[in-house]
């Protein structure tokens, strides 16, 4: 089957999926329904082949599966697969969300910016309607109370005329848009800066909230929260690990135990797990994040108010800058209340998916179950393995690691998200692998087991059992964003995953063929010829000029050696000449012109004849 094809296909029995699921009254996102139809085709229970083209029966077959599970909502892993989307599409790192804030920010501020950036008021009364909006500018720009709040707007324009006065709107009016833009931020900061101070000394600021006093309380609720929700979402997974353990130890219980859907339940706890334990990372980084601040800030309070303390007037270089250092400082106190309240909301809203584990196992229930069966946390299989290692001796085509032996030990990418390699395809359970067992590296990936026996089992044939985990992975879709095998599955990976290269993509990313030029010097040489970075070469020209001006030369001559000096002759070469003496002349004559008359004779018998010469004197020729 054609990808062009293959993928037309899939969008209509995408679009046909989701537009059954919301005639049934569940609206559901393309992501979602997108997910699961690919998730139904690679499930080998479904008997699908996208080798061949699919027939129309297929084809309803296949969106009755979709719709089929997308509205059971009884299962655990239509949960946790609802789950991974969501935490996919909304969840964003701390640079991300901070500069998605500024963006959204700037937005805001567009439209005020324009106005003053833009207009070139001609009388006083423009002015100070720019100059007005300038004030609400600062008080929108510092999120340091509202326009509509008098005190506050008072308070901005206080603080902006003894850095701003009106008088200097001509200035500030000549100003390209650029330079207008950047004045405007600066304002903006020291107006914040002026206003904490005074706050501080309390003369103002009533409309300032303390956000360092308002983020360590908040701060102290979101870890207790995340502690408590990870410790209660880890019972139930420790709960039902026993449990499928002890169906594969006793075939009674399995018969018992078969109908319940344990190992979704399993998935869907550690699923939760894994991304509690993302937003607790990132509140740990927040918490110390906010420290640091509150250190910066007092610091930095306290050197202005040493420097402002009695004194009436003060140098603005001196202040200006601890004005703007307070306002950067502040707004980064800003920033960490919304990366928290940001964490604190993905958190609540992760829990509507842990939900179903309540109706599926009730606490009454999961007590009549466990009963006569050991619970074990993961740290207690840990601590069980502790002093169990690899002989490396019984494998010579395997390399293991060791914390001992090997650098850097922590940071190496563990695959499977850190559980058993073996566990995974033999029993269907994510178990907690032991670095400390050793760590298997197979093909530049590593491995980590829960026990030393199950290390022994999977370095015997290592791709056997990958593939093992590959088709557990088909059958149970939750497991690849959960076990990270995106690199195995890169078409079924959620569409915001696919900002991400590491992580695949739904789609190839575009590709164009792309050319640049650029000239060979834009500038004119600036290379000194005379430079010289090597200090020694340096010292050593000195050293010689330095001798040369203390140097002369002298000579002298004695009665015994005057006869016998060097004498030196120069001459010069003959050199080739040469003379000419024969040269090429002519001249002009008058051409002789002479005539006679009576040749012919005449009236007389008698022939008188004469010579008439006509030629002309040499002279006048």
């Amino acid at each position: 089957m054609s990808g062009e094809r293959t993928q037309s296909v899939i969008k209509t029995i995408i679009r046909q999926v989701g537009l059954e699921c919301a005639a049934q009254g569940q609206s559901l996102s393309e992501t979602l329904v997108a997910f699961m139809v690919k998730a139904v085709v690679l499930d080998p229970r479904n008997d699908f082949n996208m080798d061949r083209i699919l027939t129309e029966n297929d084809m309803q077959d296949l969106i009755q599966l979709c719709v089929t599970r997308l509205l059971d909502t009884t299962n655990p892993s239509l949960s946790t697969i609802k789950m991974q989307v969501y935490f996919d599409m909304n969840y964003a790192s701390r640079d991300e969300l901070l500069s998605e804030q500024e963006r959204i920010l700037e937005g805001k501020l567009a439209p005020v910016v324009r106005a003053i950036t833009e207009s070139g008021p001609r009388v006083q009364e423009d002015t100070e309607n720019v100059y007005q909006k300038i004030v609400t500018y600062a008080l929108l720009r510092s999120g340091l109370g509202s326009p509509t709040d008098i005190e506050a707007v008072r308070e901005v324009t206080a603080a902006l005329q003894s850095v701003f006065p009106q008088t200097e709107m001509i200035t500030f009016i000549s100003l390209s848009k650029k330079d207008k833009e950047q004045q405007l931020k600066d304002l903006a900061m020291l107006v914040s800066g002026i206003r904490l101070y005074n706050k501080q000394c309390q003369k103002g600021g009533s409309s300032i909230d303390d956000l360092p006093e308002i983020l360590n309380e908040a701060i102290l609720l979101a870890t207790r929260t995340l502690n408590e929700r990870l410790i209660s979402c880890k019972l139930l997974a420790h709960r039902y690990t026993a449990l499928l353990e002890s169906m594969q130890e006793d075939p009674h219980r399995h018969s018992q135990l078969s109908s319940l859907k344990l190992k979704e339940a399993l998935f869907n706890v550690r699923q939760y797990e894994a991304f509690l334990c993302i937003l607790q990372s990132n509140t740990i980084t927040s918490a110390q994040e906010v420290e640091s601040l509150n250190v910066q800030f007092e610091a930095a309070m306290m050197v202005l108010k040493n420097i402002v303390e009695d004194k009436t007037s003060i140098e603005f270089k001196e202040v200006f800058p601890l004005f703007m250092e307070l306002s950067k400082l502040w707004t980064s106190f800003q920033d960490e209340m919304l990366l928290l309240s940001f964490l604190t909301n993905m958190a609540n809203d992760l829990q509507q998916f842990l939900e179903i584990q309540s109706q599926l196992f009730p606490e009454e229930m999961l007590t009549s179950l466990l009963e006569g069966v050991t619970v074990k946390s993961d740290e207690e299989r840990i601590k069980e393995t502790i002093g169990m290692e690899m002989n490396v001796s019984d494998f010579n085509n395997e390399e293991w690691l060791f914390p001992e032996t090997t650098d850097n030990f922590d940071q190496l990418l563990i695959q499977y998200h850190g559980f058993c390699a073996h566990s995974i395809g033999v029993k269907g359970i994510t178990l907690p692998g032991n670095p400390a067992i050793g760590i298997l590296k197979h093909k530049e990936k590593y491995y980590v087991f829960s026990s030393k026996e199950a290390a022994y089992l999977f370095a015997q044939d290592p791709d056997k059992f990958i593939q093992l985990n590959v088709e557990k992975a088909k059958k149970y879709a939750e497991l690849i964003q959960l076990l990270e095998l995106h690199h195995q599955f890169e078409y079924l990976v959620p569409h915001a995953q696919a900002r991400n290269a590491s992580r695949g993509s739904l789609k190839p990313p575009p590709k164009c063929d792309s050319s640049t030029q650029t000239d060979t010097h834009i500038l004119p040489p600036t290379i000194v010829r005379s430079y010289e970075w090597n200090e020694w070469e340096l010292r050593r020209k000195a050293i010689k000029l330095a001798n040369l001006r203390r140097k002369l030369t002298h000579s002298m001559q004695t009665d015994l050696s005057h006869m016998r000096r060097e004498n030196f002759t120069q001459v010069y070469l003959p050199k080739d000449a040469g003379t000419q003496t024969k040269r090429d002349n002519s001249s002009n004559v008058p051409k002789p012109q002479i005539f006679l008359k009576g040749l012919r004779g005449g009236p007389s018998p008698t022939t008188h004849m004469v010579t008439v010469d006509l030629t002309r004197p040499l002279d006048e020729t």
